[in-house]
């Protein structure tokens, strides 16, 4: 992708609607939006919660139920939005709501679509494509953020065990993963909301590093100043394991994937620094965004502050 200078629109222009606003990606995309002057409108199930900045209009709902969200796209020119539902059924009456009111949409799609392809064999990857799809076709001027493995992935994957011991017992440690910073990913949907010269881009999103599993647990016990042990379990294990925090048909997919990246590393892009300006972060910078996340539950689990701090890969 080559660099391209974009023209800044007047926040006048740019009152957005950011769908996933209390979110680890959609937070960041509304602080952004704020810093350039822009007007935020964002929707949440829970607006009583949301700890929003107090300058943004927070409204109630759910792209799960769409009825009677078009009052809230008044006057909204473009249009952040995240899917977290594992079907596209809404997506067509949320769709022909904004581009009444709309200009433009970014979307927070998938690495998992592959283009070119009559069906999408990944279903992480065809619910996205479906939307995309429907995207194509709405009128609405477009831009698709597809980012690869996210590094808050951690948090949920291996927070738990590390807040509860030293030991992280997971599948296929050699699997190399491009890990993103949730700011980046926001960063670039910032620049496609408020710039002309992103309509029609689909933008490949990764860390600056593909770094294999037990390289990230490693740069975890360095930030967090413990010592960490990547312990490794079969899939069967794994699977599990993964199944009381996931979807048995998304714990099949990662698996999946963690076994075709031991052998393929990641791709890594340079699209966050083309796009932004700014080198992506690092993963070892978002380790020490999210140290205090990784604490211990209680002192009386923590090693000897004179233990070094690193990883042991069994």
């Amino acid at each position: 992708m080559t660099a391209t200078k974009h023209r800044t629109l007047t926040s006048a222009e740019n009152v957005s609607f950011v769908t996933g606003a209390t979110g680890n990606v959609g937070r960041h995309v509304v602080s952004g939006l704020l810093a350039t002057g822009a007007r935020v409108r964002a929707l949440t199930r829970n607006p009583e919660t949301a700890g929003l900045p107090p300058e943004v209009d927070v409204v109630r709902g759910d792209l799960d139920a769409t009825r009677g969200l078009e009052k809230y796209l008044d006057s909204v020119d473009t249009v952040f939005l995240l899917w977290r539902s594992m079907t596209a059924d809404t997506a067509p009456q949320f769709l022909e709501a904004a581009s009444k009111h709309a200009r433009r949409i970014v979307f927070l799609s998938s690495s998992a679509i592959r283009d070119g392809v009559k069906e999408q064999s990944n279903p992480i990857g065809k619910v996205h494509a479906d939307i995309e799809n429907l995207i194509q076709r709405s009128g609405l001027e477009w831009t698709f953020l597809r980012p690869g493995g996210f590094a808050t992935n951690a948090l949920m994957w291996w927070g738990p065990q590390i807040r509860a011991g030293n030991i992280i017992r997971w599948p296929y440690g050699g699997a190399s993963f491009a890990p993103i910073h949730e700011r980046d990913i926001a960063a670039v949907a910032v620049r496609a909301l408020t710039e002309h010269g992103h309509d029609r881009a689909k933008y490949i999103l990764t860390g600056p590093q593909a770094l294999t599993q037990i390289e990230q647990v490693a740069i975890l016990a360095d930030t967090i100043g413990r010592s960490l042990r990547f312990e490794e379990i079969s899939p069967d294990a794994a699977r599990e394991q993964m199944r009381t925090m996931l979807p048995p048909f998304i714990v099949e997919v990662l698996l999946e994937v963690m076994a075709t990246l031991s052998s393929q590393p990641a791709p890594v892009t340079s699209t966050v620094a083309e796009v932004t300006g700014l080198a992506a972060r690092t993963y070892r910078q978002w380790a020490a965004d999210h140290a205090a996340d990784l604490q211990l539950a209680s002192a009386s689990s923590a090693v000897p502050s004179r233990a070094p701090s690193g990883v042991v890969a069994n």
